[in-house]
């Protein structure tokens, strides 16, 4: 009877402690990764493969496709691949730094569409509300009908239905760009001054939101998708939420709480001269500082990262580090959570990094979600890259994707006014980071 109660204490005992061991290990699984520097091994990536991107990138400076670069790829949280190439200023030979500061221009929206979905799993609005009913200058939406070019005078019709906050976090809202977007739309957007939020910065976001929100859209909400200012609207509507400045959102509650602290609207004085020079190739290709971009009335704002403006564009403005920005990505593939902070659950990640556009298209290989492109399964057939994978860049040749199925986390990142060599330079990056892939 004492050995068979023994025998029995034993085995309790044997119980509690498999399953302590269990829930130790199942928890060690899920303990979201924290971006660590370690040997390309680690993260199960090839040393000798990853060298290849030194020569492409080299080789991108040596050919003046760019005056510098920085090139960041993580894998299962961990640093596989960090190195700048370059200079950040040719003629000063001030070599780029892999803390250097870029403008990252729209990759802004994809921090401002976090900020919305934050407030969204407060109960604070539903993703299918009307704009209007928090903006109700959006009330009574319109649609382009004719256009003439002498005088861009126009005509309109009723848009069949409204804006919904959906709409604008997927590019459906039938809101353009100013400058760089439609022709008609170019011209009655720079007649009532509407900002791309590149270009003037001493203007408020909310008198801006205001005049676009009673100009023509180009189509009916949700029939096409078309990229513009919806994520700048989506912006003035962190701040009717939350009754701060976008800025001030973004710092409280999401830049601080992930430790992106090279992450600005308006870069502080000491961080000045960590701005990358802006650079443009000229038609002989040659390499030259750019003079400036949308110039428009003898404006040219290309510092606009050390001036003390006062615009927080929601769809582009903020100036960041390649590592910063993989702290934000490296929290969105943990499911919505980074260093112990969780910012969103893992459902409205889910949300965010799926197709939101159903059966419209944004080109033949990519669908969109709610602040990113997502890769189609065609999109995989054309690219090392799985289905699923989301990504977006910024207008002076920042590009970043995350790829959930491979655990990556990539990230190349120049400073160029009109980059010839985009596309190129981003494949073969993405090819030789695939590559390198050793399990």
């Amino acid at each position: 009877m004492v050995n068979s109660n023994w025998n029995m204490k034993k085995l309790l005992v044997g119980l509690s402690l498999s399953a302590l061991t269990m829930n130790a290990c199942f928890a060690q699984k899920n303990v979201a990764p924290v971006i660590s520097a370690t040997s390309p091994s680690n993260a199960n990536m090839s040393t000798e493969r990853l060298h290849k991107i030194d020569n492409l990138l080299q080789g991108a400076v040596d050919n003046k496709w760019t005056n510098g670069l920085v090139a960041l790829i993580i894998r299962n949280g961990k640093v596989a691949y960090y190195k700048s190439f370059g200079y950040k200023d040719t003629e000063n030979k001030k070599v780029m730094q892999k803390d250097d500061i870029f403008r990252i221009a729209s990759q802004t929206k994809a921090i401002t569409s976090v900020a919305i979905m934050v407030l969204y799993e407060e109960g604070k609005f539903l993703l299918d509300d009307p704009i209007s009913k928090y903006i109700p200058e959006f009330s009574n939406p319109t649609v382009l009908n004719t256009f003439n070019a002498k005088d861009t005078t126009y005509t309109t019709t009723p848009a069949k239905r409204e804006i919904t906050i959906r709409n604008l976090l997927n590019h459906t809202s039938g809101i353009t760009y100013a400058q760089t977007g439609n022709g008609p739309m170019n011209s009655i957007y720079a007649k009532n001054d509407i900002s791309s939020g590149l270009e003037n910065h001493q203007k408020v976001l909310a008198d801006d939101i205001k005049k676009l929100a009673k100009l023509p859209l180009l189509h009916n909400p949700g029939e096409k998708f078309t990229y513009g200012l919806s994520v700048d609207v989506l912006g003035y509507l962190v701040e009717i939420i939350s009754g701060m400045s976008l800025d001030d959102f973004l710092h409280l509650r999401i830049l601080q709480p992930l430790g992106m602290h090279d992450t600005y609207f308006y870069l502080p004085a000491a961080k000045h001269n960590r701005l990358v020079n802006l650079y443009l190739v000229d038609s002989a290709g040659q390499l030259n500082k750019s003079k400036g971009y949308f110039i428009r009335n003898g404006n040219v704002m290309k510092d606009y990262p050390k001036t003390k403006g006062i615009y927080f564009a929601g769809g582009a403005g903020l100036s960041s580090t390649v590592m910063d920005y993989a702290i934000f990505l490296q929290m969105l593939l943990n499911d919505g959570e980074y260093n112990g902070k969780r910012l969103l659950s893992r459902n409205s990640v889910r949300m965010m990094t799926m197709n939101q556009i159903g059966e419209l298209n944004m080109d033949d290989y990519y669908k969109f979600g709610l602040g990113f492109r997502i890769a189609t399964e065609k999109a995989s057939a054309m690219m090392p890259l799985q289905q699923g994978t989301f990504s977006w860049g910024g207008y002076f040749s920042t590009v970043y994707w995350v790829d959930p199925k491979e655990k990556i986390v990539g990230l190349l990142y120049r400073q160029l006014d009109e980059d010839k060599h985009e596309d190129e330079l981003g494949d073969k990056f993405k090819v030789l980071v695939y590559q390198a892939i050793s399990d």
